[in-house]
C-alpha cells in the first residue's frame, strides 16, 4: 500500500502513516531523512504524474521485506527494475533502501524484467 500511494501522490500521507518518527533511508541522491525523500518524490510525481507501478514479486524475512516491481513514467517509456528494501519496526517501516536498474530499449533478454 505504500508503494501505491506514493505512485498515487499520496506521498506526504504514505510516510505519515507508514513510516516511524526515526524513518530513514538510504537513496544517495537525498538526504538520509524522511522530509528530503518525500520533497523528491513529490517533485518526481510532479513531473510523472502517470507511472505505472507494477509488482512482480515480494519476499519476507524476520523484520525486512523486499518488493521487485517495474517502474514506467509513462506507456511509453521502457521501464526501470527496482527492488526496494524495507525494514520494519512492528508495522511501520524504519529503514528503506531501493535499488534500480534502467531497462535497455530494445531488451535482448526476451524474458522481461519481472
Amino acid at each position: 500500500q505504500f508503494l501505491l500511494r506514493i505512485i498515487a501522490g499520496e506521498i506526504r500521507e504514505a510516510f505519515l502513516e507508514n513510516t516511524t518518527a526515526q524513518f530513514r533511508h538510504h537513496n544517495a541522491y537525498f538526504p538520509g531523512d524522511a522530509e528530503s525523500l518525500i520533497q523528491g518524490m513529490q517533485i518526481n510525481h510532479e513531473h510523472f504524474p502517470e507511472k505505472i507501478f507494477v509488482f512482480g514479486h515480494a519476499l519476507q524475512d524476520g523484520d525486512l521485506v523486499a518488493v521487485h516491481s517495474l517502474l514506467k513514467f509513462n506507456m511509453e517509456h521502457t521501464g526501470i527494475a527496482v527492488v526496494h528494501l524495507f525494514r520494519f519496526e512492528g508495522d511501520k517501516i524504519a529503514e528503506f533502501w531501493d535499488v534500480a536498474q534502467i531497462l535497455p530499449d530494445p531488451a535482448p533478454n526476451e524474458n522481461g524484467p519481472l
